[in-house]
């Protein structure tokens, strides 16, 4: 590079862009941009606390403000150099006092000098060297500090980049958890409101039994009332006869008035007493209540394993000869023929086995499985130094932790295995490990239910396990890898 152009470089470097001058008391804003302290100012004002870059547009606090003490330091050394530029005829810088051309560069006081100087009080003691030796170290000086300070501009623009990203995944949490609230209140609004509904109905049909049963003992207390009152008529009317009308057929009518109307119980309905203190009986809303907020948390813990999802693709340096991985290494099926491959270290040589080809370690992951209508497969984590040679033992004890159908039977295999009760089969499954918690957790994403944890501590290195059960003729399915939905 010419000197000419590494000196415009260093001068471009060192100048600021609002006065398009050096930087005088330079400060740093949180983009990485460098004004003098005056020009932000200026630029500024004092009404507002948060203000823009005015080069980038970017929002720079004035808390953020930093002053940049090296660059400062940089710009003076520039400018001793190019004091006198402008004086110089042909380019020849001269000495204030002397008139002489600086030909000379004193080291103790970082200047130059003329031939007369070097004679004076001042600098006849000092080390003295030509300025073409002097100007190349103090360029290199420059340079140096100028690529440190790139070096720091590249620091805080990448620090800004990684504060981006990470505000960005916080916020896509807190979007998530938004969701999560506003799904939960409309959830749990249209239980009450189904609840409601139901009750409300069965109160009526209550209250429509009652008024049943208080029509049907007004009626017939009705008809025994004017049965008794026709009775009674009779009788006072017999009574004011004379004695031989009285007394005619007077058994008859004794017998008459003595049998009156049988007693009626008092107006009690036991049964619909028990129903009314009893109610809502099996319907109770706090039974609902419990449900809702179960599958609440279930519905909620799966939609945050799902907010890890990563990308896994099959490994096919890990995979059985008798396995075929598609291109894209999304898809594997057993074909029951074994392919000519190398039987390095890495490759399960017994069963239909594959690993992932992603190291998983530390933090959570989470990934999902296409299994359609299989008869057998397995799924889950191992660590990677499990021995890929003979037929595996899939227990926690061995390096599995994984979940398995077999023989019709869901079961998460543990020494014993533990039956996975299932309330739809599953045509996609779903593993999410915490490996900081230690847990590896199964969901059936067809229903989105959690099926079974495992709970233990790791150390080094897991992979993704998949199994695809033997091709018998009924379990040709392949496994597939899937996607993961974005969350809403």
């Amino acid at each position: 590079m010419a000197a000419e152009d590494l000196a415009g470089s260093i001068q471009e470097e060192l100048t600021c862009s609002v006065c398009l001058d050096y930087f005088s008391d330079p400060v740093t804003l949180g983009c990485g941009h460098n004004f003098c302290r005056a020009c932000i100012d200026q630029c500024w004002g004092e009404s507002e606390p948060n203000c823009c870059c005015p080069q980038c547009r970017e929002r720079a606090p004035r808390r953020h403000l930093r002053p940049n003490r090296q660059l400062g330091n940089v710009v003076e050394l520039v400018k001793k150099l190019r004091l006198q530029e402008e004086k110089e005829p042909k380019g020849q810088r001269m000495c204030e006092r002397h008139h002489e051309a600086l030909k000379l560069f004193c080291e103790e006081d970082e200047a130059p000098i003329c031939v007369i100087c070097r004679e004076s009080r001042v600098h006849r003691n000092h080390t003295v060297i030509p300025i073409e030796e002097a100007a190349p170290e103090y360029k290199e000086q420059i340079q140096s500090h100028v690529e440190r300070l790139r070096e720091q501009r590249e620091e805080l623009q990448g620090l800004k980049r990684a504060w981006e990203q990470e505000t960005k995944k916080l916020l896509r949490q807190t979007e998530l958890e938004r969701q999560l609230v506003v799904s939960e209140c409309n959830g749990l609004r249209q239980l009450l409101d189904e609840r409601e509904r139901v009750l409300l109905a069965q109160l009526g049909e209550l209250d429509a039994e009652i008024v049943r049963r208080r029509e049907e003992n007004a009626t017939c207390l009705h008809d025994e009332t004017a049965r008794l009152s026709a009775l009674i008529t009779e009788l006072e009317g017999k009574c004011q006869q004379p004695a031989p009308e009285l007394l005619q057929d007077v058994r008859s009518t004794v017998s008459r008035a003595k049998e009156g109307t049988p007693l009626h119980p008092a107006p009690k309905f036991p049964e619909l007493e028990k129903t009314i203190w009893d109610f809502p009986g099996e319907n109770k809303l706090e039974e609902a209540l419990m449900g809702f907020l179960k599958g609440l948390a279930a519905e909620k813990e799966f939609r945050r394993a799902r907010g890890h999802a990563v990308d896994v693709t099959f490994d096919p340096d890990t995979a059985n000869p008798d396995l075929v991985l598609s291109e894209d290494r999304k898809c594997v099926r057993d074909t029951d023929t074994q392919q000519d491959l190398p039987d390095n270290p890495e490759r399960y040589d017994t069963d239909p086995e594959v690993l992932g080809s992603e190291g998983l370690m530390g933090g959570r992951h989470y990934w999902e499985v296409e299994v359609g209508d299989k008869t057998a497969w397995a799924l889950g984590v191992c660590r990677e130094s499990v021995d890929r040679k003979g037929g595996a033992i899939l227990a926690p004890e061995e390096g599995y932790w994984t979940l398995w159908l077999q023989d019709g039977k869901y079961e998460a295999l543990t020494f014993p295995s533990t039956p996975v009760p299932l309330r739809v089969q599953p045509t996609r499954m779903g593993v999410f490990l915490d490996y900081d918690s230690g847990k590896v957790s199964f969901y059936n994403v067809t229903d989105r239910s959690h099926l079974f944890t495992f709970t233990d501590t790791f150390s080094g290195i897991l992979r993704p396990y998949f199994y695809t059960g033997v091709s018998d003729g009924t379990n040709t399915a392949p496994l597939i890898l899937c996607p993961v939905p974005a969350q809403p």
